[in-house]
């Protein structure tokens, strides 16, 4: 979920809103029409909001905000279904194993092997690794799922600033 990434919006001390919601409403808010508009310029903001996009009002310069956002704001994360693995995942014996029995049917239903030996979880035939993803390979909803279980993040959080709108002059600058 994207907003877990903007608990703490502030940016070092001076206060910042982020409104993340849906892209009709904001448009809506923002005016999609020279004559619907609530300032000079808005409704070029509100036609880049499509997908996945929020908008942040804030106080500070303009540099420190890209430089929070190009620096700062970069993290690992979980990938979704249709994403590509960037690195060949390996399952082992000693990782599922950390797991409880209960698991089992989850695990299976998943798509991984297992089976339940002297109490605990392992790998079904005593195989002590399951290759499952390969580089490149692209990611079906029940491998990130697994990936999640075993807490491997194969893609990056990052925030890409569209565009820029200054209240006072009504100036629109397009950032990328």
């Amino acid at each position: 979920n994207v907003r877990l990434h903007f608990r703490e919006p502030d940016m070092e001390g001076k206060p910042s809103r982020i409104f993340l919601g849906k892209n009709k409403l904001l448009q809506i808010a923002l005016g999609r029409t020279p004559e619907e508009e609530y300032s000079d310029n808005l409704r070029r903001v509100s036609k880049l909001t499509s997908g996945s996009v929020g908008l942040l009002f804030t106080s500070r310069p303009s540099k420190d905000v890209e430089q929070y956002f190009r620096e700062d704001l970069v993290e690992e994360d979980f990938a979704r279904a249709g994403s590509t693995a960037k690195e060949k995942v390996v399952i082992t014996t000693d990782m599922v194993a950390t797991h409880p029995v209960s698991m089992v049917e989850h695990f299976r239903k998943l798509g991984l092997p297992v089976e339940v030996q002297t109490g605990r979880l392992a790998l079904v035939g005593g195989a002590t690794e399951h290759v499952l993803c390969k580089k490149g390979a692209t990611l079906t909803a029940e491998m990130c799922k697994l990936l999640v279980h075993f807490g491997v993040k194969l893609t990056e959080f990052r925030v890409s600033l569209l565009c820029r709108w200054n209240s006072s002059t009504g100036e629109f600058t397009m950032l990328s």
